[in-house]
C-alpha cells in the first residue's frame, strides 16, 4: 500500500477515535458511514454498529483509545486498498472535522475507593444497570 495512503489510514483512525468523545460525534460518525456506503453498501450499517460499539468501549475505558485507533486504522487501510477512490472523500471529511480535532476534550480521571464503596466514573453518557 501507498505511504500516502497508510498515513490517511493512520490520520483518519486516530481522528475518528479522538472525536468520540466530542460535539462532533454524530456528523463524524455519519461522515464515516457515508464513506462506506459509497463505497461498499453492504458493509456500511455493520460499519456503523461497530462505531458505536468502538464509543462504548473507549467510554468504559479511555485508556483503550490506542488499541481502538489501531483496529480503525485497519478496516481505514482496507477500505482504502479495495477502493483508493475513496481517499478523496475521506481527506475532504477530514478537512471538514479538522477544526474540532484541536478542541477535543483531554479527559483524565482518578478515584480511590475503599471499603463496600463503589466508584462510576465516565468521560460521557453512563449507564448503569444492577
Amino acid at each position: 500500500m501507498d505511504s500516502e495512503l497508510t498515513a490517511l489510514a493512520q490520520n483518519a483512525s486516530l481522528t475518528l477515535v479522538t472525536l468520540m468523545a466530542t460535539d462532533v460525534w454524530e456528523r463524524t460518525r455519519d461522515g464515516v458511514v457515508a464513506l462506506w456506503r459509497r463505497a461498499w453498501p453492504e458493509r456500511a450499517d455493520a460499519v456503523a454498529a461497530e462505531l458505536d460499539s468502538t464509543r462504548e468501549d473507549l467510554a468504559a475505558d479511555l485508556a483503550a483509545e490506542d488499541e481502538l485507533a489501531a483496529e480503525w486504522q485497519g478496516r481505514i487501510r482496507r477500505l482504502l486498498v479495495g477502493r483508493p477512490e475513496a481517499a478523496v472523500e475521506l481527506r475532504s471529511l477530514l478537512d471538514e472535522l479538522a477544526p474540532h480535532t484541536a478542541h477535543a476534550p483531554a479527559v483524565s480521571q482518578r478515584a480511590t475507593a475503599s471499603g463496600d464503596s463503589r466508584i462510576y466514573q465516565a468521560g460521557r453518557d453512563l449507564r448503569i444497570t444492577e
